[in-house]
């Protein structure tokens, strides 16, 4: 469905959508484009699928391209997405060259004729070296940078000291020893999507039944791609001791991101632990309703991160009005305020995690309580049309 600001009347008030409109009046005769290395899988692909629609619908003309890269590609900016996030890396010269020359090749058939290039992430980085820069450049960092690989760091610096202005998720990534521009934009959910909009118990029960999903016992749940960063063996161990106190079920939901190469082998270490076990399932399916149907429905959504950029699917799962444990890590502690939306946990604290959900589990009434609690929190702070409103500040910064 192409979103148009219009549909988003009722559910945020009149003032923030008359606002859009005429903050975004200013811009209706410039061209700008954002740039990623993905069209599904992960929280950017998501977030660009309902921001370019939005601001094409108030006037900007936006386009969105896609970064093509080999497996070998692929491999390294996983890799140097792992650094970042603080990972040892063998910054070897081979891995320099893939990195640069593929993002050369890209520059060659991709013409940038635009009024402003917006690049996320790691992985089409350097683009900017292999054009005639006649226009601001904005690099957005959705992944967690409070402590990154200081070589790796000082290699991507090369790049970023050509941008005019840094984005990153969390007052916590800024660089100290970066002399460009930097914002914090938080991430947000698009309220209409299939992953967000209310689904009715029909069509919940069809989908739960369709994958597998009984509904017999108490759901706990994480969504969230197979990643060693998402921690799903740790989550497993977690559900292990909330099953000695109550009888629940657990579903791990997670698809694989085109440009994640690792999500296979830590997809099947998971099923070799999980193969004995009839409460615990697992799904690999890239369906948003399916997400939507098991948020809805789960008695207790985990996030079990040990890092985390900002984790989208925090604020979807409050947005349903369901409570949430999670990490006390990078960007959940925005979303999850403990006690009050949800419990924050450290990433480790296997018996701390079971605790709460144990709590959640035996506390209905507390439960509720906090879920609703996150939907105001939610809608307050984390929708699409606060984004939109960050990226026309953004353009009036970097345009005027």
């Amino acid at each position: 469905m192409i979103r148009r600001i219009d549909d988003y009347r009722g559910i945020v008030d009149d003032e923030t959508i008359h606002t859009i409109f005429m903050k975004a009046r200013k811009f209706s005769n410039k061209h700008i484009v954002h740039i990623n290395s993905t069209y599904q899988g992960g929280g950017v692909a998501e977030i660009l699928t309902s921001l370019v629609s939005l601001m094409n619908d108030v006037g900007i003309f936006t386009g969105w391209r896609i970064l093509y890269g080999s497996p070998d590609f692929f491999s390294i900016t996983k890799k140097f997405h792992n650094a970042l996030q603080g990972d040892q890396i063998n910054l070897t010269n081979i891995k320099r060259e893939i990195y640069e020359e593929y993002n050369e090749y890209f520059a060659r058939f991709t013409h940038l004729n635009h009024d402003l290039v917006i690049v996320h992430d790691p992985q089409p980085l350097p683009l900017i070296k292999y054009y005639r820069k006649r226009q601001p450049w904005v690099w957005r960092c959705h992944v967690d940078l409070s402590s990154p690989n200081p070589e790796l760091w000082e290699y991507l610096k090369s790049f970023i000291l050509r941008y005019d202005m840094v984005i990153v998720s969390n007052e916590n990534y800024k660089q100290n020893n970066l002399p460009v521009s930097q914002h914090v934009h938080y991430p947000t959910i698009d309220p209409l999507s299939a992953k967000n909009k209310p689904l009715n118990k029909t069509i919940i029960k069809k989908y739960l039944k369709k994958f597998g999903i009984p509904t017999d016992k108490p759901l706990i749940t994480q969504i969230s791609r197979f990643d060693k960063w998402k921690d799903p063996e740790g989550v497993i161990k977690v559900f292990e001791l909330v099953k000695q106190e109550v009888d629940c079920r657990l579903v791990l939901c997670g698809n694989m991101a085109t440009d994640d190469p690792e999500g296979q082998k830590i997809y099947e270490r998971v099923v070799q632990k999980t193969k004995n076990n009839k409460d615990i399932i697992l799904i690999m399916e890239e369906n948003n309703i399916l997400v939507n149907a098991l948020q809805s429905t789960a008695s207790v959504v985990i996030q079990k991160s040990l890092r985390e950029g900002f984790g989208l699917t925090v604020s979807e799962a409050l947005w349903k009005r369901r409570p949430v444990v999670a990490s006390n890590v990078g960007g959940i502690p925005l979303q999850v305020i403990d006690g009050k939306t949800g419990f924050l946990v450290e990433p480790n604290d296997i018996p701390g995690f079971a605790k709460k959900v144990i709590t959640l589990l035996k506390e209905p009434k507390l439960a509720q309580e906090l879920g609703s609690n996150g939907r105001v929190h939610v809608k307050k702070n984390f929708l699409i049309t606060r984004s939109l409103l960050d990226y026309l500040e953004v353009m009036n910064e970097v345009l005027y």
